[in-house]
């Protein structure tokens, strides 16, 4: 039988407490939504500004630091010189070397050709031997460089640029490109260039040549043990070099177009005039 009683009377606190308790939590989980959002959207907000800054630094000061011009303009030749020349390698594909050989760069005759051959201990460039047979097959002065990694043995990498490259009288000498430091502190990395340089000089005795990026001279190899050596400075789309040492080659843009050659090549100048260019050849 039931009773008239209710079986269970609220009393007015208890009335009074689900209200308040359900309000409360209302509260919280609006309170932690809204700071969860606050963070969204600063770290949103902090994304886009991080990719901005990426997309400064990637189109107006260039991966290597050699570019500080914001458009790659295949016209620019700095004006003043007209000792010209082309570095190349198998990104160059197959060239019409007779093209080539009659093609010029503001007006000026392509005088030398430096060509890709090694790359740290076991990378020979594709077409390092074509290349470097072809250019003294049609008059040019040439040279090869080999690429450096800093993680390798520097005389492990200068004994393998040795036992693929056969220099020649008329040759320019030996280069040695520089444009990474990977976990190398400076003094190590300074270290191991002097000796690749030590040992390729030994070899053919004449001073090698070094390549490497404005920046990357000027604060990485700073250093005046590399100013006796030959220097070729890669600096891109600035009309004057403002590197204050000595230098002897800029690589003043890197999407040249000349007669021979299908898309981008690496153009320079010499310092000097080509009576002076023969002179850092290789001797008999």
């Amino acid at each position: 039988m039931q009773s008239n009683k209710p079986k269970y009377q609220k009393t007015s606190s208890q009335s009074r407490s689900p209200k308040t308790k359900k309000k409360t939590v209302k509260k919280g989980r609006g309170h932690l939504l809204s700071h969860n959002y606050v963070w969204i959207l600063g770290l949103g907000a902090l994304a886009i500004i991080a990719a901005i800054i990426f997309l400064i630094y990637f189109i107006f000061v260039d991966p290597y630091s050699f570019s500080w011009r914001s458009a790659r303009d295949s016209s620019f030749h700095p004006e003043g010189y007209n000792i010209r020349g082309i570095d190349i390698s198998h990104y160059q594909n197959e060239i019409n070397w007779e093209r080539l050989r009659n093609a010029s760069l503001l007006d000026d005759p392509i005088r030398f050709v430096i060509i890709k051959a090694t790359e740290g201990v076991s990378l020979m460039d594709d077409n390092f031997n074509e290349n470097f047979y072809r250019a003294k097959q049609n008059d040019f002065i040439r040279g090869a460089y080999h690429f450096f990694i800093p993680e390798i043995d520097a005389e492990k990498q200068a004994r393998f640029f040795m036992h693929q490259v056969h220099l020649e009288p008329g040759d320019l000498p030996p280069v040695l490109d520089v444009e990474k430091k990977g976990n190398l502190s400076n003094t190590e990395l300074q270290q191991a260039v002097k000796k690749w340089m030590d040992l390729v000089e030994k070899r053919y005795q004449v001073k090698p040549i070094l390549y490497t990026g404005y920046k990357f001279r000027t604060s990485v190899l700073r250093n005046p043990v590399f100013d006796e050596y030959p220097f070729w400075i890669a600096h891109y789309y600035v009309n004057t070099l403002s590197y204050k040492g000595t230098w002897n080659f800029w690589q003043y843009t890197d999407a040249g177009q000349v007669d021979g050659i299908v898309g981008d090549v690496d153009c320079n100048i010499f310092n000097g005039t080509l009576e002076e260019l023969m002179d850092l050849t290789l001797k008999e």
